[in-house]
């Protein structure tokens, strides 16, 4: 027993480096940190289903979980337009729903930011423009931010919002012209850039 415990004092433990930082909590927490900083409050949403097959729905259900845990950031969903900072739609916008959107859009307080999700809802997707279908969310309402995907992943709906709010209030000493994350996915950065230097979008 003797031997076995001096063995056991001579033998060196064992050190591994720390693993690396997952992608989506390292944005997570940026996007917390820019909330602050740019906001200083709590953001509203509120979603808006223009059409969507729901899948883009589940991935913002798992914004809601104890993984992402958006609220725990000061992003919330609401249910009233009139209570939102941030309007995001899915799916390709039906044209029974092209006025209900209308309408929730010209409900909520300036300034309004609004994010399409989705591959319908940034083109159309498969659906296009039909005698069912108006296409696009920009084909009703301006958008300032879209985050394509089919459906986009949360780490991807993250980043949309970080670059809706940069967007929406640049910091004054950030040039808003550059991406808010290099990691983020080249559709919400660049479709960021170009609502940030088009004055007549958004």
């Amino acid at each position: 027993m003797l031997q076995q415990l001096r063995q056991l004092l001579r033998t060196p433990v064992p050190r591994e480096p720390a693993p690396a930082a997952r992608p989506e909590l390292v944005v997570r927490a940026e996007l917390g940190r820019k909330l602050l900083r740019i906001v200083g409050r709590a953001v509203a949403i509120r979603h808006v289903d223009a059409g969507s097959c729901n899948a883009c729905e589940l991935e913002l259900h798992a914004l809601s979980n104890p993984y992402y845990n958006l609220e725990g950031l000061g992003l919330r969903f609401v249910a009233s337009p009139r209570h939102a900072d941030v309007l995001l739609v899915t799916g390709p916008v039906s044209r029974h729903m092209e006025i209900a959107l209308r309408r929730t859009y010209d409900a909520m307080p300036d300034p309004r930011i609004v994010i399409a999700a989705g591959a319908c809802a940034c083109t159309g997707g498969v659906f296009g423009e039909s005698y069912a279908s108006v296409g696009r969310v920009a084909n009703v309402i301006p958008v300032n931010v879209e985050i394509a995907g089919c459906p986009p992943t949360p780490i991807e709906l993250l980043q949309g919002l970080l670059a809706a709010v940069s967007v929406a209030a640049p910091e004054p000493d950030v040039d808003h012209s550059t991406p808010v994350a290099d990691d983020a996915p080249p559709t919400a950065v660049a479709v960021a850039r170009r609502a940030a230097d088009d004055p007549t979008r958004g």
